[in-house]
């Protein structure tokens, strides 16, 4: 019956076009020239998640790192001659995935050219690639309109080693709150990291040969039997044993000190943030999907730009 219930909320959204604030609404482009767009963006996705599900991790990051960059503008698209643009930080070079909105793209500009922004195709395949994977729904409002400025220099994402202060203005200068944080934090359940970004919590942490004293030390162990000291390459997965499902095994990962970044395990620091994780685990995960899809809707308003602002890209990658 709750399947029934979720599948006629959709329906209803996009026949009646439903407007969540601003110039975005749902099912915005069936009354803007190209009604079949959703149809050819899930259709696009669930193709490429078929032959390769960890695609919906690598896709649900890049929607993220565009919108903590200049807003929902398709900005992290963008390629640049000279090494240059967002997608050339370092925060940005082991996103992958875009080959699925190039070729949404492409279908879509044989169906209905100069149509439909890279932002919201972007922001739709990150929806699409994690349904597709059995993970929530959550509703697209539509009508971005693409930037035409991507700068490396601007490219300052929340960072992995950085501690709850930090994440929270991050967070915050967003328009993203406390709440926010740690749901958004639990898209960590799926998708893996490298060792090089935790061999000096587990090796060297203080400079002295030392670990982490936040990690449990069984799963600093574990760790130090897939990450050799040297090793940079080999991935580790976000959420262990869970990784392959969107579930919420990740806020219990958390609460045992298995969190694989400073950022995830610096969580429990906070009143706030760890009272919804102690929840999380408590409930085993009975509102995390509702949550998560609320606060992925939040994230989609990030910046935004629409009516006459920047422009619809031919090719997502360039400026026209």
């Amino acid at each position: 019956m709750a399947l029934k219930n979720l599948l006629a909320l959709v329906v209803l959204l996009g026949v009646v076009g439903v407007s969540f604030g601003g110039d975005l609404y749902e099912g915005y482009y069936r009354y803007n020239n190209c009604p079949q767009m959703e149809d050819i963006v899930r259709n696009v996705t669930y193709h490429y998640i078929y032959k390769d599900p960890t695609l919906a991790a690598a896709l649900l990051r890049m929607h993220f790192h565009d919108c903590f960059v200049r807003g929902c503008d398709g900005s992290v698209l963008i390629k640049s001659p000279n090494n240059d643009a967002e997608r050339d930080a370092i925060p940005n070079l082991s996103l992958r995935g875009y080959e699925v909105v190039d070729t949404v793209k492409s279908v879509l500009e044989s169906e209905c050219p100069g149509v439909v922004s890279c932002a919201d195709i972007l922001a739709l395949v990150a929806r699409d690639a994690v349904l597709a994977i059995k993970g929530p729904w959550w509703p697209v409002p539509l009508g971005r309109r693409d930037g035409r400025v991507s700068n490396i220099s601007e490219a300052n994402l929340p960072s992995p080693f950085a501690n709850v202060t930090t994440l929270k203005k991050n967070f915050a200068d967003k328009g993203l709150n406390t709440k926010d944080l740690v749901v958004l934090s639990g898209a960590h359940t799926i998708g893996v990291s490298s060792c090089g970004l935790i061999s000096s919590r587990i090796y060297n942490f203080t400079g002295k040969g030392d670990s982490d004293p936040a990690m449990n030390p069984n799963y600093v162990a574990e760790l130090k039997k897939r990450c050799q000291p040297t090793d940079v390459t080999t991935s580790v997965d976000m959420d262990p044993t869970s990784v392959d499902k969107f579930d919420s095994h990740y806020f219990n990962a958390v609460a045992e000190k298995k969190g694989l970044f400073i950022s995830d395990s610096t969580l429990l620091d906070d009143w706030e943030t760890n009272l919804y994780i102690q929840k999380q685990v408590l409930l085993n995960g009975f509102y995390f999907n509702k949550d998560f899809s609320d606060s992925m809707v939040k994230l989609g308003f990030v910046g935004v730009l629409t009516g006459d602002q920047g422009e619809i890209r031919n090719q997502c990658d360039r400026v026209n």
